[in-house]
């Protein structure tokens, strides 16, 4: 699946969950209180005063992920779960 930047936050961790941690460095919540945040990836990035070209941005380094990061990340919030 390819991400834009108009990918709603609850598909955006749903289909990539290291995103969660991608984002968080980035000082964009995306979870609070276990839910998802409602809006676009955009419309967040844009709440927080990141820039058409930084958004952009975090486009690419989210379709760049590979999925081993998506499994560790899954590994470290759910260890008893192994393939």
């Amino acid at each position: 699946m390819e991400i834009t930047k108009d990918i709603t936050i609850e598909d955006l961790i749903e289909k990539k969950p290291a995103a969660i941690d991608y984002l968080k460095e980035k000082g964009i919540r995306c979870i609070r209180c276990g839910e998802p945040i409602w809006g676009t990836l955009e419309e967040a990035a844009e709440e927080k005063g990141f820039s058409a070209e930084d958004i952009d941005g975090f486009v690419s380094d989210l379709n760049s992920m590979s999925d081993d990061k998506k499994q560790q990340y899954e590994q470290k919030i759910n260890p008893d779960k192994m393939d």
